[in-house]
């Protein structure tokens, strides 16, 4: 799909506030309601949008840790993989599960309770042979500097240097 740049203002606009009018997107993109609202129903068919969601504060629910484990696997045998992956997005633990290049296979973004929470979580994956897990390696989050906000977009990034 070709964005154009209403296009792009407009994600941009709905990755910072997924509950803006179509009046105030409207007036930000210089477009009337209805085309506005054609456009952001045409990215969401088109699938460009995926959805929308909250951003709970953390604090609100309570203390928590966050850990990054970088996560290796005994083999890489399809049946493995899959069902590791599985696990991952079923665990409502796992924030995040990303397969990376280097040492390790996966990149798993973790929150619980405190640190006994999290010990008993892993031990159930090391001791669970179906899943594979050879060796985690733990990261624990000491602070967010920043957090996700929506991804990069054409034109709103630092132009190259000459």
């Amino acid at each position: 799909m070709q964005l154009d740049r209403a296009d792009l203002k407009l994600l941009e606009l709905l990755q910072r506030d997924g509950r803006a009018t179509v009046q105030s997107l409207s007036e930000a993109i210089h477009l009337s309601a209805r085309a506005t609202l054609n456009r952001v129903r045409r990215l969401e068919a088109a699938g460009v949008i995926e959805g929308y969601r909250a951003l709970v504060r953390r604090s609100a629910l309570g203390e928590h840790i966050g850990v990054f484990a970088e996560i290796a696997l005994k083999d890489q045998r399809q049946a493995v993989v899959q069902r590791f992956e599985r696990r991952m997005a079923a665990a409502p633990e796992v924030l995040g599960c990303w397969v990376v290049s280097g040492r390790y296979d996966y990149l798993v973004r973790i929150a619980c309770a405190d640190l006994e929470t999290y010990n008993r979580l892993i031990n159930v994956w090391l001791d669970d042979s179906a899943l594979g897990v050879e060796k985690i390696v733990t990261n624990v989050e000491l602070q967010t500097v920043k957090e996700f906000a929506g991804f990069p977009l054409p034109g709103t990034t630092l132009p190259k240097r000459k």
